[in-house]
């Protein structure tokens, strides 16, 4: 499998070279040069395997030339070993139609381990058989943070800086990232919103010599692997509620754009999938752009739902690219418009293609609450802020009423105790093996939002490459 950028000026690259690069030289982000496809047949079989086993079948693909299947196996079976529900990704029914997906039964209780205690061993595999080492920075909303330090704690051949805006994500998710001793772990609070981490992460991996000095690489989204092993549990969902001829639809909700684009990717191995419904919170710039065609950058607003607190929805440049038929020349354009005017119009056409797929939703935060209160009262089921986002878009959606709609639990509740105490007057206890998180030590460091200063930063704490 190769892989090519989104802006079509960066060479190819194996499954190996593109893990440990992360974002392509000329800014772009790695993709499939084809989308592997399996036949009714394949699917068939596949719906018989375990969590673990239906993961292995699914990447195979994507690292075939750079991971044996035999090695691809162990390393699932050991990433999913742990999890805290024997069905790893369990399906509640809410309704009629409405299902849930509980993808909270990680070790840091959100939808982000399912992909990075994959990507943890997929990087070890990578360097061990390389004997060499890597500077891991990335940006967190608030879950991503938790889940790579999780997958990368104490790796000798890893060192890991997260960037978080600083008071902007909640104390559960802070802590889950600053309490954990480990001395390649590195984070750090930035005085700015979510969108400034993530625009200092990509300006540091456009410093060729930075990047050259420490051996950049990323986790976030924009590392081509997260989204890989993301859309094993849209295949696991598929397979158990439609078949592999029954078409299902998903809600997700999203601010990057990363978890509903590995559900696309999905779709476009030959999964019958119908539709996707995307969740905004009141940083609706996603369901603006459903809406209208244009994508355009307001300020970021703190909501109860902040890992989507997000107006640079990065990985929806790996769907325009698909829209455009891989022209990477007119992607960069557009990006580059977006970055000069914090605007820029998909052309009807394309714009078109999107649509045929997408649908958009957008949740203030008094429609958040309602939808926690509701579901509550009607199930007894308790959802996290962005859960709920996930799930008022799903019925908001509806469509063909003999099709399930899967939401995407994308959080455990005790994450955002705030949120939920404040829609149903409970407050959600945290799972044994985090209940005293509250009163463990806490290890950050709080910088301006500045490149240069970031940069120095972790120049001066990387351990020599």
């Amino acid at each position: 499998m190769r892989y090519i950028s989104t802006r079509g000026r960066a060479p190819e690259l194996g499954f190996d070279d593109a893990l440990l690069a992360g974002l392509a030289t000329d800014g772009g982000l790695y993709v499939p040069s084809s989308w592997p496809r399996f036949s009714q047949t394949e699917w068939a079989a596949f719906a018989a395997l375990d969590y673990a086993g239906l993961a292995t079948k699914v990447i195979a693909p994507y690292v075939r030339g750079s991971v044996a299947e035999s090695s691809l196996l162990s390393i699932a079976k050991q990433a999913y070993g742990g999890f805290a529900h024997q069905a790893v990704a369990p399906l509640v029914q809410l309704d009629s139609q409405l299902w849930l997906m509980e993808l909270f039964h990680g070790p840091t209780l959100a939808f982000k381990d399912y992909a990075l205690q994959m990507v943890g061993l997929l990087f070890d595999h990578v360097l061990k058989a390389r004997g060499s080492r890597i500077t891991i920075v990335g940006a967190t909303s608030g879950d991503t943070g938790s889940a790579a330090i999780e997958a990368c704690k104490d790796r000798a051949a890893v060192d890991i800086f997260i960037l978080h805006p600083a008071g902007r994500v909640s104390e559960v998710q802070r802590r889950q990232m600053t309490t954990v001793q480990s001395s390649n772990v590195h984070n750090v609070a930035v005085q700015g919103s979510f969108d400034d981490c993530q625009n200092i992460v990509k300006a540091m991996f456009a410093d060729v010599e930075l990047r050259a000095d420490l051996n950049l690489s990323a986790v976030n989204s924009i590392n081509w692997a997260r989204i890989m092993a993301q859309i094993v549990y849209y295949a696991w969902a598929s397979l158990r509620l439609g078949s592999e001829y029954k078409p299902v639809a998903f809600a997700v909700p999203t601010g990057n754009f990363g978890n509903v684009f590995a559900g696309y990717v999905a779709k476009q191995m030959g999964l019958p999938i119908a539709k996707f419904a995307v969740g905004s919170n009141r940083n609706d710039i996603l369901t603006r752009y459903f809406e209208t065609g244009l994508m355009t950058a307001a300020d970021v607003v703190p909501s109860l739902s902040p890992s989507m607190d997000i107006q640079i929805s990065s990985n929806f440049e790996r769907l325009l690219f698909s829209a455009y038929n891989n022209d990477g020349v007119a992607v960069a354009n557009l990006m580059e418009r977006f970055k000069q005017s914090g605007e820029y119009a998909v052309d009807p056409a394309s714009h078109a293609r999107i649509m045929a797929l997408f649908a958009g939703d957008r949740s203030k935060d008094d429609v958040t609450k309602a939808t926690i209160k509701s579901v509550f009262a009607a199930t007894g089921q308790v959802v996290d802020p962005h859960t709920a986002i996930g799930i008022h878009a799903a019925r908001v959606l509806k469509g063909s009423p003999d099709m399930p709609i899967i939401a995407l639990g994308t959080a455990h509740p005790a994450k955002f105790p705030d949120a939920i105490e404040a829609a149903i007057g409970q407050r959600p206890a945290l799972p044994a093996h985090l209940a005293d998180l509250l009163q463990r030590h806490e290890r950050f460091t709080t910088l301006a939002n500045d490149l240069d200063q970031i940069k120095a930063y972790v120049r001066q704490h990387a351990r020599q490459i």
